[in-house]
């Protein structure tokens, strides 16, 4: 039973850092998939139909200046982290009900991707 449980042990340490480098995303690949955004998001501070994404990661949601964002989202509380990112990237409308947003990310490797390239958007 010991040895089970020392090779269980050893299993989930070497399977855990492949699976937080899978996560990480390929920031290159991303900006060439945030393409598909960039008709409502610029990768600067210049809003466009959606606000601009320059400084995006670790910001506070609806707080970028000079724009207009639903009340929903401003009221959401959300840090722009990782998981957020993801969530609101999987479904927006889910994550925050009421936000402007319809533009969905469905592919887990391309979310991956462009949160890589976003984490890279800094001012």
């Amino acid at each position: 039973m010991k040895s089970i449980s020392l090779t269980m042990a050893a299993l989930v340490v070497s399977i855990f850092p492949t699976m937080a480098a899978a996560a990480e995303g390929d920031a290159a690949r991303g900006e060439t998939v945030f393409k598909r955004c960039s008709a409502c998001h610029a990768p600067t501070d210049v809003n466009k139909v959606g606000p601009g994404l320059l400084g995006v990661v670790g910001r506070k949601a609806g707080t970028a200046p000079n724009y207009q964002y639903s009340k929903q989202l401003v009221d959401s509380n959300i840090t722009w982290d990782e998981a957020n990112l993801d969530a609101y990237l999987t479904a927006p409308r889910k994550l925050v009900n009421g936000t402007k947003m319809s533009g969905a990310v469905a592919n887990q490797k391309d979310r991956d991707d462009v949160i890589a390239y976003l984490k890279k958007l800094v001012p």
